[in-house]
């Protein structure tokens, strides 16, 4: 008798637990104004990753270096390869300003963000996340326009399976 109450009770609950507990760390790319999981990253050992576009008006690709810790997200270090609009000019408080072969970096930097919104480019933006030395094109797995919300998140294997899962 009470094994089967356990087969009809316990049974479907640890299989709720299993399908909704959020376990699995990831990079998560959110729709900005809902919250909704549109792709995701499985986060390894490594605690470093970078943005990288295409400026649209210099038409130079710039880097934003960024690390994590719990579910902050820290900016490291940015790099271009032009002053002009839409670029730093200088460093802040004590960051460091650098240029080295034609490329413009902001080091030190230590700013932190619980999240980071960007459209993700419609024509020469190419945004590209870099994680543990591979390259994932967002375009691949994001409708050009979309405006996201990059987060640190852990997600359930039911999120999972309604995300897309970005992968090489």
């Amino acid at each position: 008798m009470k094994f089967k109450r356990f087969l009809a009770f316990g049974i479907p609950l640890i299989i709720t637990f299993l399908l909704f507990f959020p376990y699995k760390h990831v990079i998560a790319f959110s729709f900005e104004d809902q919250g909704k999981l549109v792709a995701y990253l499985p986060l390894e050992s490594e605690k470093n990753f970078q943005i990288k576009y295409t400026h649209s008006i210099h038409l130079s690709d710039v880097l934003e270096s960024y690390r994590f810790s719990d579910k902050q997200i820290i900016q490291t270090e940015f790099s271009y390869h032009d002053f002009a609009v839409g670029m730093p000019s200088n460093a802040e408080g004590k960051e460091v300003f650098e240029e080295k072969d034609g490329t413009y970096f902001i080091k030190n930097m230590k700013r932190n963000f619980t999240y980071i919104d960007l459209r993700v480019g419609q024509v020469r933006a190419n945004h590209r996340l870099v994680y543990d030395e591979k390259t994932y094109t967002l375009t691949d797995f994001i409708k050009p326009g979309t405006w996201v919300r990059i987060s640190l998140e852990s997600i359930s294997l039911w999120e999972q399976l309604k995300g897309v899962k970005i992968s090489g």
